[in-house]
């Protein structure tokens, strides 16, 4: 494009409304000041302003995971940046498109430990270590180039965030500068070599069964295609929940994957890392899997697979469709894909027993296009495997990062992303802490989230392993909470409180009706241990 005369910040915000930036999440500083004016000015960019760092990059992730697009956010330097690395953490474990526009102390003084205003040590290798690709502009003729690579790298292979650094005075400073063309998409092609292997033992097996994990999204109809065509029940990962629709007779939740796995004679996973909560490869069939992954670490040890196809999941499964076509039709598979559910909806009864109520009242509540996003808290450890989801970007975890407290601002970024469809937020009163300043935000912007706040009083997970393990004895588990209802208030936010599941689902159809936030308090006692179903090394306790 044809030089004009901009600043940095011009700069900046020019070449982001360029690659189909809407929307930014975070909060204006000293250091930015030249950038966020320049947002203001250029009227194509949507500055959702916070109330803590934290916020802001855990709304740019839920924004991404839910659209599909490129989350931005914006923070100061120094304690900003570092607010928002839990955010920047989580988006890194769950492989979610995050840009982290970070400022920086003036160019001359970076490294020189001069104790300027939010200087911190090497902040530029703090933000790297958490991020696919990282730079520092030092001029505004670099800006659009460097963010037109930022993009570049966020829409191709596996996505993880990305960060680039702007010093002030190169955000104020003035020059000839040409903005640059949209970056293009360049997935990872797969080896028609490792094809052909892969479909060559898809093509014998008898008993092919398929894992799919988040990676997996964006190949939703090439995913429901393969099958079909092979009659391989699709076992989904928590974060594949939705990918393929719970009503197909051959979809499979994590649980019931346990009665499937070890019986397939040909196991393909696709778009996971395919390792347990130890790290270790997941119980499967006897013979070694078929990986096919964007990242090539996750097609190496521990695992030893029989082949390994490094590409993204789309080209992948499009291309095994490919060798696979012509195959004849294959028996249905369908009654053992319903022998697996039947045993785990019973293991689910036998463990939850009533308590199940609680999810299944949310699924009826919300609408099958619906955003449920799970907080680590006991109705949330249930939904990962009570709670079906029928679309895909439509239930979000915290993924391995665990990241207590993410859930309600996530929640935000996903219906600034998603206007007009229901958002919800389980969370517990505990990880509600972390965020509750957000309902400010929740108004000032009209979010359409409602947060379900479950209250046991306690960081109930902890307070219960307390138990087990240390002869009763608790500590620092216990909390002091606020009256919800009177919190919410305050922030001009509707609030109600649901002391059943029937009341539960009332509440929260009425507040997804209403539109805006909602904050539901759920008084609740203590829920009995999900962890033997949500993980395989976990013994069951006794019955």
């Amino acid at each position: 494009m044809q030089p004009a005369e901009l600043s940095g910040g011009d700069a900046l915000a020019g070449q982001l409304a360029l690659e189909g930036v809407t929307k930014i999440f975070g909060l204006p500083g000293v250091q930015l000041d030249h950038a966020v004016d320049a947002i203001a000015r250029d009227g194509r960019l949507d500055l959702v302003h916070v109330r803590h760092e934290q916020a802001a990059s855990y709304m740019a992730d839920g924004y991404a995971r839910t659209t599909g697009e490129v989350g931005v956010c914006l923070v100061v330097p120094g304690p900003g940046a570092l607010n928002a690395l839990s955010g920047l953490a989580t988006a890194y474990a769950c492989s979610s498109p995050v840009l982290c526009i970070a400022g920086q102390i003036a160019s001359p003084a970076i490294g020189r430990g001069l104790g300027l205003l939010h200087e911190i040590p090497d902040q530029t290798a703090v933000l790297a270590s958490l991020a696919k690709w990282s730079a520092l502009a030092q001029s505004p003729e670099e800006i659009p180039g460097l963010v037109r690579e930022a993009f570049r790298q966020l829409r191709s292979g596996r996505p993880r965030p990305v960060v680039l650094e702007v010093p002030p005075d190169v955000l104020e400073a003035r020059a000839r500068v040409a903005l640059a063309a949209p970056a293009p998409a360049e997935p990872v092609k797969p080896d028609p070599d490792a094809i052909a292997r892969a479909a060559a033992l898809l093509r014998r097996a008898e008993r092919p069964a398929i894992w799919a994990g988040w990676g997996a999204v964006g190949a939703v109809e090439e995913l429901r295609a393969l099958t079909e065509l092979l009659q391989a029940p699709v076992v989904a990962s928590p974060s594949g929940n939705g990918l393929l629709d719970p009503e197909h007779p051959l979809a499979v939740t994590t649980l019931a994957g346990r009665a499937l796995l070890p019986h397939a004679d040909v196991v393909l996973a696709v778009g996971s890392r395919f390792v347990d909560g130890l790290g270790r490869p997941l119980p499967h069939a006897p013979g070694e899997p078929i990986l096919l992954n964007a990242d090539e670490r996750d097609l190496g040890p521990p695992r030893r697979p029989a082949v390994a196809v490094h590409a993204d999941a789309r080209l992948g499964l499009a291309a095994l469709l490919d060798e696979l076509a012509g195959m004849p039709a294959r028996a249905s598979r369908a009654n053992e894909a319903a022998d697996a559910r039947a045993w785990a909806e019973a293991e689910i009864d036998a463990t939850l027993g009533e308590h199940v109520a609680w999810v299944r009242a949310l699924r009826r509540a919300i609408p099958d296009d619906g955003i449920l996003v799970s907080e680590l808290t006991q109705v949330g450890y249930h939904s990962w495997f009570a709670y079906p989801a029928r679309r895909p970007r439509t239930f979000l975890t915290p993924g391995y990062q665990g990241t207590l407290g993410y859930g309600f601002p996530t929640a935000l970024g996903a219906a600034a992303g998603n206007p007009g469809r229901a958002v919800v937020s389980i969370t517990g009163d505990g990880g509600f802490g972390w965020g509750l300043a957000e309902l400010a935000t929740a108004r000032r912007h009209d979010l359409g989230v409602t947060v379900v706040v479950f209250d046991d009083g306690a960081f109930g997970n902890v307070r219960r392993i307390q138990r087990e393990r240390f002869e009763g004895r608790t500590i620092g588990s216990d909390l002091t909470n606020p009256d919800f209802l009177a919190l919410a208030a305050a922030f001009g936010v509707p609030a109600a409180r649901a002391a059943s599941p029937d009341e539960l689902e009332h509440e929260l159809r009425a507040s997804i009706a209403r539109g805006g936030p909602g904050l539901i308090h759920v008084p609740i006692g203590e829920l009995p241990s999900p962890w033997h179903l949500i993980h395989a090394f976990v013994p069951p306790p006794p019955r």
